[in-house]
């Protein structure tokens, strides 16, 4: 079981990062809030499996996102 969980992180990190992708340009900013929401699952989910694949690349989506939101002052 802990290796489904460690493939469900990484299908959740996939998602947020193909989300997170259209939320660089400006004025769509706020949709990193919602992948910070899914990103932030998938890291649950990779902190439970054995492996630290999910668990790193998600960290990895909601830094970029975290940093976008910074530069964009939360909305923008």
């Amino acid at each position: 079981m802990p290796f489904m969980t460690n493939i469900f992180s990484l299908v959740l990190g996939v998602i947020a990062l193909i989300i997170a992708i259209p939320a660089l340009i400006p004025f769509l900013g706020w949709v990193n809030w919602f992948v910070l929401i899914i990103a932030g699952m998938g890291l649950l989910l990779g902190l439970v499996s054995d492996s630290n694949a999910g668990r790193n690349f998600n960290i990895f989506v909601i830094a970029i996102c975290s940093l976008r939101l910074f530069v964009g002052g939360g909305l923008l």
